[in-house]
């Protein structure tokens, strides 16, 4: 576990120290494994800040923004909100200031269900509405705030497009005023025309409501747009961490390097120059990964202390850690 500069802070809103989550597969009659969804992660969030996570499909991000909601009951560590560990308490008093933005816009909202009754549902729930007209006055608000109108209060989801869909689930996130979203893959079944008109909706909502936000994605380049810092995860493991320009630019991990490499760059010219690294293998089983260092079977630095020794989150610079035994030998290239 690792505890930076910032996390001791008073601002600190979300600390997660070496947060585990296993899921169990049976195998055979006797034997049962584990996979090891998130495995020893850690770090902080401070408040009104977005934390990118980024990563291959697998690595565990979207497990880990779960686990930290305790949508999934966590295996080990501690989640701290606000300072108060709430790893094992009942989570409905923080129900209320910790929300999630689902991928998929259609699949998370109920298709028997106006927008007006999906929206106001979690007011309902919280008991934060004193009288019918206070209700629909809230919901109005929140159709507003997320770009929509009052006439779609009455409409169901399968008439409305995939963006608007997205809108209707942050309306839904917002309607409880939170303090925190998992925003959990939020852009990536939306059309590319689409996504940026989203990216920037939760740009302002954060400047207008104070919200704090857990920002998971693929796509590194949108991560950085939105992100103060931006966490690299690999097989449930965080590799690197550092403020979202330190990452891009200055990236010292070879499977981070290996991420920006593949982000398309819009000038030809500046393109052909750049070197693309490509990485060597498929993805380790999460049902079995490699000892030592989760990486070493695609790295090209790999050795055998790579097999036996688990490398550590290790300061680079102010706010940047890495986790690798050869970082000395990856900035020489």
């Amino acid at each position: 576990m690792i505890v930076t500069e910032k996390s001791k802070d008073r601002n600190t809103l979300i600390e997660v120290q070496d947060l585990k989550q296993y899921f169990p597969v049976n195998n055979g009659l006797f034997r049962k494994k584990y996979v090891k969804a998130v495995d020893g992660v850690s770090f902080h969030i401070e408040r009104g800040e977005t934390l990118g996570l980024v990563g291959e499909s697998g690595c565990g991000k979207t497990t880990a923004g779960r686990s930290i909601l305790r949508l999934y009951e966590p295996t080990g560590g501690r989640i701290i909100y606000d300072g108060t560990d709430i790893t094992r308490v009942d989570m409905k008093p923080y129900r209320q200031k910790m929300q999630i933005v689902f991928q998929d816009p259609y699949a998370s909202l109920d298709p028997r269900m106006t927008v007006g009754d999906i929206i106001g549902e979690p007011i309902d729930i919280n008991n934060l509405a004193g009288s019918k007209k206070e209700r629909n006055d809230m919901i109005m608000e929140m159709l507003q705030r997320v770009g929509l109108n009052s006439e779609h209060a009455n409409r169901y989801p399968h008439e409305f497009s995939g963006g608007q869909r997205q809108r209707i689930g942050i309306a839904r996130a917002l309607a409880v005023n939170p303090e925190f979203i998992v925003c959990d893959e939020p852009i990536s079944a939306l059309d590319v025309s689409i996504q940026a008109q989203i990216v920037n909706m939760f740009e302002e909502l954060q400047e207008k409501m104070g919200l704090t936000y857990l920002f998971i994605a693929h796509d590194i380049s949108v991560v950085k747009h939105i992100s103060n810092r931006i966490g690299v995860m690999y097989l449930g493991r965080l590799v690197e961490l550092a403020e979202s320009n330190e990452i891009v630019f200055h990236s010292v991990h070879p499977y981070t390097r290996s991420l920006i490499s593949a982000v398309p760059i819009p000038d030809p010219e500046s393109g052909r120059k750049r070197k693309r690294i490509v990485l060597e293998g498929d993805v380790p089983s999460p049902l079995d990964p490699p000892s030592g260092c989760h990486f070493r079977t695609r790295c090209p630095y790999a050795d055998e202390r790579c097999k036996t020794e688990e490398p550590k989150l290790i300061r680079v610079s102010n706010g940047h850690y890495a986790a690798c035994h050869h970082l000395d030998r990856v900035r020489e290239n």
